[in-house]
Formats: structure tokens, C-alpha cells, sequence
């Protein structure tokens, strides 16, 4: 009986506690974020291989010490391209240890970023990063450009406030929302929110941030040691990324809120500050703004939806935010909301 290539339901807590033995041998922990995991097991019925899947990027990929160099490897990312383009994913990435950068690059990957020899961020197409900046490059203005990030999950007060002070102190401000699917209130929502909510500002240009810019929700921690490595990996190779795209946008300021309450943005704002200069871009620290004693968030605005509390914190949300969630449009993302188990935390 040769070796066999399966996928594991999450529900196989025999075969996924196998999966988490043979990462583990590899010094690394199961993503929390996939959806698809697959095995290679032998004629023991062992497992000797293993990849996994989240979205359009690879994760979680190992072999057993005993069988490397067999071509495993290469069999389970094959599988994975093929599981990827039938779900239409013709655009794939993953993040890897610095010393597997050659080996994916022989199966067709290119390198974006990396970060301090921690963590390279790849992709399968060998301009795909290089067209994104080159279409950005597109909305460059002349003066001074700033750049604001947000998740706006959803829109607040907090977020128009960050966007106004950048607005008054720069010619132009690029506005990137975060693509990714990492909560109940989907991208669509959160674009169309934020679009509305800076229509007022002439000097704002939006943009979708694509695949390039990822929070730390869904940032691959699996091949890390603890939190604060996960924190400093993730800030280091998104200001890798983001170095690249300002230079496409002579942007030469980034605005970020501070976030006293939350370790990791506290570490990735810290991180930012260090490193942003390096690339030549000043980073300005935006106190959070506060309102009727209580600094406003996201995370509270969706915890009070959550238990069906929209009017305790509609003194938090632009009339846009507050239209929408009071609209028979908003219907079925609260519901998603009220659904979930932890709001607070995306």
C-alpha cells in the first residue's frame, strides 16, 4: 500500500492531532486561521505530510524528518494549487521561514517582503506585487501625501478622526481599507461605510488594500515562538510592504491611532515608529479620541450590536455608521454579528 494524499475534516480529531504532532516536529503550531487541511499518510496510516489552506494563501506546511526529500512536499502544495483554483483562486500566497524561500521559489513563487530574516511573504505570480504598485501609482499627487490603514470594522468617529487630522495636515491622504475577511461585518460593508462616512474630504483617495496589506487577525503566527515574535514579524514585514507601496505614492507620513488597551497594536505601533523613519516616511501617533468620557472603538461598537445595544454607542458612529446600522439593509450582518461568539477581538 503506497502513501496516500487526503483532506481531514477539522472533525477528525484523530487525524488533526496527528497533523499537530508532526507540525510540532517541526517546530511549528496549527494556524487558528484555516480552512482546509490535508495529510499525506503512509501504509501505516501515519501522517508524513501536511499542508493547509486559509483563504487564498498556503499555511502550515510540513514532513515528517524521516521522509524529507521525497517529493512530499511538492505533492501536498500541488494538491493545495489545485484546491485553490477550484475555489477560483488563481492568486496564491504564503508566508514562510526565511531558509524555505528557495525551495517555493522552484515551485513558482516570488518573493514580496521579508522581515529581519523572520518571515518572507510570497506570492505565484512574478509581478503581481509590481502591478499593484504600479496601479497605485496612478493616484500619486503632488505635495505632501500621507497614508492611513484601517480595519474600520466598523466605521467610527475614531476612524473619521484619524482621516480629518491627516486631511488638514497633508495635500493628500491614500486611505487603504483593509481587504481581508476576518469578522461578521464583510469587506463590501466596511468599504462602502468608510467611502461614505470621507465623502466630505476632497483630498482623501480610497483604495482596497488587496492582498498585500494584512492585519494581525489573519497574519500566519504558526511558524513563530510566541506572541511577542508574532507582533514584531507582523509589523516588520507589513512595513516591508508598505515601504514599497509609499515609495509608488510618495507618501512621506503614516497616521496611526493609539491603542493604549491592546498589546499587539500597542507593539505594532511602537515597532512602526522605529522603522518608518528608516524608509523615509514620518509616523504621527493620533491620541484616541474620546467621547462623553469614553474612548471610542470599534470593538465596543460591535459588542454593543452584539447584545443589541446599537443606541448606547450611537454618540461613537458617523451618520452613515449609524444610518446603516439602523437600516433594513444591515439586517443580516447583524445578525452575523449577534451570532458570533467573541466581537470583540477582530
Amino acid at each position: 500500500m503506497s502513501d496516500v494524499l487526503t483532506a481531514i475534516s477539522p472533525r477528525d480529531a484523530r487525524a488533526m492531532a496527528q497533523v499537530d504532532a508532526l507540525l510540532q516536529q517541526e517546530g511549528i503550531r496549527r494556524d487558528r486561521n484555516l480552512d482546509y487541511t490535508c495529510a499525506v499518510f503512509d501504509e501505516d496510516g501515519r501522517a508524513v505530510a501536511t499542508g493547509s489552506a486559509f483563504d487564498s494563501t498556503i499555511r502550515c506546511l510540513a514532513v515528517d524528518g524521516g521522509r524529507q526529500g521525497e517529493g512530499l512536499l511538492n505533492q501536498v502544495v500541488s494538491h493545495l494549487m489545485e484546491v485553490q483554483a477550484a475555489r477560483g483562486n488563481t492568486h496564491v500566497f504564503l508566508y514562510t521561514k526565511v531558509k524555505n524561500t528557495r525551495f517555493f521559489a522552484d515551485l513558482g513563487f516570488y518573493e514580496i517582503a521579508r522581515a529581519d530574516g523572520e518571515a518572507v511573504f510570497m506570492e505565484n505570480r512574478r509581478t503581481g506585487f509590481a502591478d499593484y504598485c504600479r496601479a497605485l501609482a496612478r493616484s500619486r499627487r503632488p505635495g505632501v501625501s500621507a497614508a492611513v490603514v484601517m480595519h474600520a470594522n466598523p466605521f467610527t468617529l475614531g476612524h473619521l478622526h484619524l482621516v480629518d487630522r491627516a486631511a488638514a495636515e497633508s495635500d493628500f491622504v491614500h486611505l487603504f481599507v483593509l481587504s481581508e475577511e476576518s469578522g461578521p461585518i464583510p469587506f463590501a460593508v466596511r468599504r462602502q461605510l468608510v467611502h461614505r462616512g470621507v465623502a466630505h474630504l476632497p483630498n482623501v483617495i480610497c483604495h482596497d488594500s488587496g492582498p498585500y496589506i494584512i492585519s494581525s487577525a489573519t497574519f500566519p503566527s504558526y511558524f513563530l515562538p510566541d506572541e511577542d515574535a508574532v507582533i514584531a514579524a507582523h509589523a516588520r514585514l507589513d512595513l516591508a510592504v508598505f515601504g514599497q507601496i509609499a515609495a509608488a505614492l510618495g507618501v512621506t507620513r503614516r497616521y496611526v491611532g493609539a491603542e493604549p488597551a491592546s498589546r499587539v497594536t500597542a507593539g505594532y505601533n511602537r515597532i512602526m515608529a522605529e522603522r518608518l523613519p528608516e524608509l523615509g516616511i514620518e509616523c504621527r501617533v493620533i491620541p484616541r479620541l474620546e467621547e462623553n468620557g469614553r474612548a471610542i472603538s470599534a470593538s465596543t461598537v460591535r459588542q454593543a450590536i452584539h447584545d443589541g445595544e446599537l443606541a448606547a454607542v450611537a454618540d461613537m458612529l458617523p451618520d452613515a455608521t449609524l444610518r446603516y446600522f439602523t437600516s433594513p439593509e444591515a439586517a443580516g450582518v447583524i445578525r452575523a454579528i449577534q451570532a458570533a461568539n467573541d466581537v470583540r477581538h477582530y
